[in-house]
Parts: structure tokens; C-alpha cells; sequence
């Protein structure tokens, strides 16, 4: 029986190039026979609201079209309706990082997203739920960042010229020269608690961010855990050193590099944390948060992608 699809369009996705892509994708959703309707997003949460909206309308399946950011957005709605009701994911990547959609193992062409969001299989994958010292909760589905790359994503939104993986390699550079401040935190996972200075800090529930740094290589969206890896303060020189093992993902190598594998994991900090979630900017400068914790969700959500991940 054909579905009832929701498809969630972020038109600013890749600085504005959503918007074109988009327009070629029509023709595979106008030869879907079950019910296709659009929506495009119009301000910051408004694909939280679209997607919590699709649950209640009865929609089975939303279409996140866009960037990481769009897909956090999304998952967020999706996972305020109640489980037996909630719709399955599909992810079109056309953003900027695409970071989830890789882990997933769906198509980087659109209309091959696009074809396989329609008339795929969806697997569970687990999704991250952060909840800060003041108990504001938000589900993460590919990573949550504290310090550096928080810094790079803030970086990166002010370099309009540039898209993809090269934006957020110059906002690296930027951050280095700039932004490289360490803080000191004290980590308690179900295993351990240890303290460490750090200029970065990652919890990933899937491999990579920023389009192309392997955060956490071994991190798997379907295996029941979520993944860290912890960086701790180094010289500028030595953060550039690390940079092409970050790409490469063998910066375990290195003994200022710490990864490991939890079910929770909390931490408090002697100064302010900057965070993301999916890379979307959750505190920035002038925030004064020191305090959350992550615990995995596992088999949270229904995500359209190919059988053989």
C-alpha cells in the first residue's frame, strides 16, 4: 500500500543551492503513487514543527530535504510523537555536511536519495538524547561537539562564498589561529570517571562531521552505543598537526587522543561550553553552560536506507 509522504524542504540548504536541486527531484516525487505533499521551511525550528505536524496529520514516512541541520530538525519532531504513530525518516542530502545520510549509507546524488526515500526499506537506528544542567533535552542523530568544532560550525556560517567541505576546512584554519582556548572537564561514563583539559570534545553517533572529518571512525548508527573521542590541549602547531589525521580518522594514534564507546556519559566544566547538535549551534559566545549529559536511544527511529548497511 503506497504511503503517505511528507517531504521537508529547506530551501536555504548549501547556502541557497537547495532550492535548484530540489526543483529537479519534482519529477521523481510527481510519479509516486501514494499522497506526496511539500513543505519548505521558513525559519530556524520550523522543520521540528512541520515534522511533529505530519506525525499528528497521519503521515507515514517525512522526507528531511536538506542539510544536517534539516534532518536534526526533523528527527526532533518526529521523535515529540508518540512511537506508534511516528513516522519513518528519509534523508535527501543537500546540504552542506551530509554527515548523517553517510553514515547511513544513503546516496550522496539526490535523485538516487530521492528514488530510495520513496520506495525503500527502513532499518531502526539509534538516536543520542542530551539533556543539560537546566534540563533542556534535544535528541542528537549523528554527533554532539563541544569547543573546537562547536567553533568551526559558528565559523563556517560567516564564509558565504564558500560550500561544502572547503568552508569548513578554512573555518578549521580560522579556529586554530583564533579559537583554541582549552577547558578543563571532569567525564563520568558508566565505566569510569576521569578529568582531563581538552580543546575538543565529540560524541558521535556516527562517524563523521563537517563533511569529511572522521571524529569517530568506528561509530555506527545501528549498534546500540554511542561513541567519544576526547582532544586533549594541545599547541596550535600540534592542532594542525592533527588535522589531516582527523580527515583520515587515525588520530588515535596520537596520545593526546582519547576514544571509547559508552550507554551514558555526563560531564560538568570548569567555563563555559560551546556545543552543537548535528551540527547546529546549540551554545555559543556569551553562554555560560558547564554542564549535560548524553545517553544513547537505541532503535529510536525508522530511517529509510539501503538493506545492505
Amino acid at each position: 500500500m503506497p504511503r503517505k509522504v511528507k517531504l521537508i524542504l529547506n530551501p536555504m540548504a548549501d547556502m541557497g543551492n537547495a532550492w535548484n536541486v530540489a526543483r529537479d527531484l519534482r519529477p521523481i516525487a510527481n510519479e509516486y503513487d501514494g499522497k506526496v505533499e511539500w513543505s519548505g521551511t521558513v525559519y530556524p525550528g520550523h522543520a521540528t514543527e512541520l515534522a511533529k505536524q505530519a506525525g499528528e496529520d497521519g503521515y507515514d514516512l517525512v522526507v528531511a530535504l536538506g542539510g544536517d541541520g534539516t534532518v536534526h530538525e526533523v528527527v526532533n519532531g518526529l521523535m515529540q510523537v508518540n512511537a506508534k504513530h511516528r513516522p519513518a525518516l528519509g534523508v535527501v542530502p543537500i546540504g552542506s555536511g551530509n554527515d548523517f545520510a553517510h553514515a547511513c549509507g544513503i546516496p550522496e546524488s539526490a535523485s538516487q536519495a530521492m528514488a530510495l526515500a520513496l520506495s525503500g526499506k527502513t532499518l531502526p537506528v539509534d538516536l543520542g538524547l542530551m539533556t543539560d544542567e537546566n534540563g533542556r533535552q534535544e535528541y542528537l542523530d549523528n554527533s554532539l561537539g563541544i569547543g573546537f568544532d562547536t567553533v568551526v560550525g559558528i565559523r563556517s556560517h560567516r564564509l558565504p562564498l564558500l560550500r561544502g567541505f572547503l568552508m569548513y576546512l578554512v573555518a578549521v584554519f580560522q579556529t586554530i589561529i583564533f579559537n583554541s582556548d582549552p577547558v578543563r572537564v571532569k567525564i563520568e561514563s558508566e565505566e569510569k570517571t576521569w578529568e582531563k583539559e581538552i580543546f575538543m570534545l565529540v560524541l558521535a553517533n556516527g562517524p563523521r562531521e563537517g563533511g569529511g572529518f572522521l571524529m569517530a571512525p568506528s561509530a555506527r548508527p545501528d549498534d546500540g552505543i554511542l561513541n567519544y573521542m576526547i582532544a586533549e590541549k594541545v599547541s596550535r602547531l600540534m592542532q594542525l598537526r592533527l588535522l589531516p589525521e582527523f580527515m583520515k580518522g587515525t588520530q588515535e594514534s596520537f596520545q593526546q587522543i582519547e576514544m571509547g564507546e559508552f550507554k551514558k556519559l555526563s560531564l560538568t566544566a570548569n567555563g563555559p561550553l560551546y556545543v552543537h547538535l548535528d551540527g547546529e549551534t546549540y551554545t555559543s559566545f556569551g553562554s555560560n553552560l558547564r554542564g549535560l549529559s548524553v545517553e544513547v536511544v537505541p532503535n529510536a527511529l525508522e530511517v529509510v536506507k539501503p538493506i545492505t548497511q
